[in-house]
């Protein structure tokens, strides 16, 4: 490793490197990351040296306890690098975006979905990811004034959201008291999660202008100086697959432009994939129902509470606190799944 940030160094210093600003911007990329590598390392052999140091100190229940804390900081941040070892697809260490979208099961589905926007947002305040909401659609509005949502989209920046949560990509399931039934009966709903890689650039799915049918309409929503005001909604529509984007979270035209063109660039690259590897022309191939039997993990808050992970058999015994945004010991067992 010394050597190739060695070489990177040398790289960088070109007089000749930003006549290529692609490659700059790669090469210094790769070389802050070896270096963060570095002083990873660095720091756990610095700090194992000050806890052998304190054992041969005089013991005293102070040092003990303090010895105790700094081992199992130690051991949280091993387990933290470790799990960056899983991270080794193309988009992994990079940004991603995050859509939901309400299933089987009518308004108690529009409110799982929001139910669900939720709990990603406060995972990401968590991890300190940067969110923004690139595209909504609001569901009904129940008798006791809950909104839900049809579905919603969110862009998080941040290193490794994409290899965190991809994995999040599925059905999940609530089994509740529904609070919009007069009669307090138990209710199931659905609703789906996509984690698509933030591509930039059209890199790697070869989009023509010429394959693309731009619309502009009135934004919609709640709120806002600019919402109804004038077309700066976007929706993009790939002719070829049928595949369409809508982002109307920003106030000018041209920014959603943007916005929906990176979208759409993740989506055909989730496309590109899922047509190699299993032969289908349609970006889910089997197109998942957000409905019964399709269910990554389900969430029971009545008549007992559990969350229960389908491919990994974690369970958690506090659903209020996963809502929360508390998704760690899902992910990072996630992560390991082939």
């Amino acid at each position: 490793m010394n050597e190739r940030i060695s070489f990177l160094k040398k790289e960088i210093q070109s007089k000749d490197l930003w006549n290529d600003k692609e490659r700059a911007i790669e090469l210094s990329k790769e070389l802050a990351e070896k270096e963060e590598e570095i002083n990873f390392f660095k720091g756990l052999k610095k700090d194992l040296k000050t806890i052998e140091d304190f054992t041969l100190l005089e013991s005293n229940e102070s040092l003990s306890k303090e010895i105790e804390n700094s081992l199992m900081d130690l051991d949280s941040r091993i387990k933290r690098k470790e799990i960056e070892f899983y991270f080794n697809s193309k988009y992994d260490k990079g940004s991603a975006i995050l859509s939901v979208y309400s299933g089987a099961g009518g308004q108690d589905a529009q409110d799982w979905a929001q139910m669900l926007f939720r709990m990603y947002n406060r995972y990401c305040e968590r991890k300190n990811f940067k969110v923004v909401v690139v595209d909504e659609s609001i569901g009904d509005v129940g008798s006791e004034g809950r909104m839900g949502l049809k579905s919603a989209t969110i862009e998080i920046s941040g290193k490794f959201a994409y290899g965190l949560l991809k994995k999040e990509t599925g059905v999940h399931r609530l089994v509740r008291i529904s609070p919009f039934s007069a009669q307090k009966l138990r209710h199931t709903s659905f609703a789906l999660v996509e984690i698509l890689p933030e591509i930039s650039d059209n890199e790697d799915v070869g989009l023509k202008n010429e394959d693309l049918k731009i619309d502009f309409y009135k934004a919609s929503g709640p709120g806002g100086q600019y919402v109804n005001k004038r077309e700066s909604a976007v929706r993009i529509t790939h002719i070829p697959t049928g595949i369409s984007v809508t982002c109307q979270s920003e106030r000018l035209q041209g920014n959603n432009k943007d916005k929906a063109l990176k979208i759409l660039s993740s989506k055909l690259y989730q496309y590109k994939l899922e047509s190699k590897a299993k032969e289908l022309s349609e970006i889910k191939g089997d197109k998942i129902s957000a409905s019964w039997g399709n269910q990554i993990r389900s969430y029971v808050l009545h008549p007992y509470k559990l969350v229960k992970d389908l491919r990994t058999d974690i369970e958690s015994t506090s659903p209020d606190d996963v809502l929360d945004g508390n998704l760690e010991q899902f992910i990072e067992e996630e992560i390991k799944l082939k």
